[in-house]
């Protein structure tokens, strides 16, 4: 099978900016005036349609203008597990590892480099490491014990089991009790994480950047999301789109708290306040996860973020000679 090449980060340290320059680069070297590398995007919110400023999609940043023989080309970078799911609905691990499959076979069976990008680490786990997932039911009767259990309850609940299960994201009771159900049914079931298959070969590189420039970017992007691109119209006409509000606060952070604001539960400069404060966590669980990735086997080279573009792209390539086959 063909090596991947993997970008993971926290959010705000600019992932799909090296991915499709990188992207773009491997076309300049290849001396090819069409994309040689294609996008897999793992991020398990913007897989949804209308999920757009929340979720920081960034798709102009996938039209990327290089210079190609003396000429400027203007290059669409192909992307994959975006926009393929209705807003409102579910989507989990076992829907990811399914839908990359069919994206990593259908790149690499035109000869094209698949390069993974994303924050959503239990998805990039779930690839590099071969998890073996299987589609979990709902189990009322375990969903009905766990009702009106503390989110710290809940995540104290879902820390006792011995199979891992993505934490970045358990940011809301219902996100909580859905996590203990799926480990829940893997007990019960034996259901083994690892394939029979060897896990993908891939060059995986995390972008670094220093938890106060993190927070600054983080907080300018927010205040530009609320003021300069509507974030909040977003989330209302998702609303008046039919998307029901608890869909929505199930999706946590940006959803969450715009829905609570738009519910009149939150005033404006409360929801604010609180988002933000929860964005910053949400960050610094992404970093804890992604150490944890390295601790159970995943080699990641840690790239300095705040360098330029284009330097961190070179390394990459640089490392690719040297490491994938």
């Amino acid at each position: 099978m063909q090596p991947l090449i993997t970008i993971l980060g926290p959010t705000a340290c600019g992932k799909t900016a090296v991915a499709t320059q990188l992207a773009a680069r491997l076309s300049i070297d290849a001396a090819s005036e069409q994309p040689v590398a294609e996008i897999i995007s793992a991020d398990s919110r913007q897989v949804f349609r209308g999920m757009d400023i929340g979720t920081g999609k960034d798709l102009v940043d996938y039209d990327v203008d290089i210079s190609l023989a003396g000429a400027t080309h203007h290059l669409h970078i192909p992307y994959h597990l975006i926009d393929i799911a209705e807003a409102g609905t579910k989507y989990s691990v076992f829907d990811f590892q399914r839908d990359f499959t069919r994206a990593y076979n259908n790149i690499t069976a035109r000869t094209r480099q698949p390069i993974l990008c994303g924050g959503t680490g239990l998805y990039i786990e779930s690839i590099l490491r071969g998890y073996q997932l299987a589609e979990v039911p709902v189990d009322n009767a375990l969903r009905q014990r766990l009702e009106g259990k503390s989110l710290s309850e809940l995540t104290a609940i879902l820390a006792s089991y011995k199979r891992l299960h993505n934490t970045t994201d358990v940011d809301t009771a219902r996100r909580a009790i859905r996590a203990i159900e799926i480990e829940e049914y893997y007990r019960r079931h034996g259901i083994a994480k690892q394939h029979e298959t060897p896990p993908l070969k891939s060059l995986t590189c995390g972008l670094s950047i220093p938890r106060d420039l993190r927070r600054e970017r983080i907080s300018q992007r927010l205040h530009r999301r609320l003021k300069d691109e509507d974030m909040t119209g977003e989330v209302r006409r998702l609303i008046d789109s039919g998307v029901a509000p608890e869909a929505l606060l199930s999706y946590g952070l940006e959803y969450r708290y715009i829905t609570l604001h738009l519910l009149g539960q939150l005033t404006f400069d409360e929801m604010a306040r609180q988002l933000e404060t929860a964005i910053h966590q949400f960050a610094k669980r992404q970093m804890t996860y992604f150490r944890g990735m390295e601790r159970r086997g995943v080699d990641i080279t840690w790239i300095d973020a705040t360098r330029p573009v284009a330097d961190i792209v070179a390394d990459i390539i640089s490392m690719t000679h040297d490491r994938l086959p």
